[in-house]
């Protein structure tokens, strides 16, 4: 997939454990594990929201788009 998840460096540059941002914005600890690995599809601007309000940044900190070397992208 095209889109990278760089929840891991920005947690890192803010300090803060996984379990204390999933404490934080209400979801599971395995939920936001599979975000930070990048094992989900799909991600709720809620939960995108929260992620960025407790650790103060923008969407493009977390996601960061990275074109593919071959021509055929998933559409879901």
């Amino acid at each position: 997939m095209a889109i990278i998840v760089r929840l891991d460096r920005v947690l890192a540059d803010r300090k803060m454990q996984l379990g204390e941002l999933a404490e934080r914005i209400g979801i599971s600890i395995v939920n936001l594990s599979n975000l930070k690995t990048g094992k989900v599809k799909a991600i709720r601007f809620s939960t995108l929201n929260a992620i960025c309000r407790e650790l103060n940044c923008q969407p493009g900190d977390i996601l960061e788009y990275v074109p593919s070397m071959d021509n055929e992208e998933e559409i879901d």
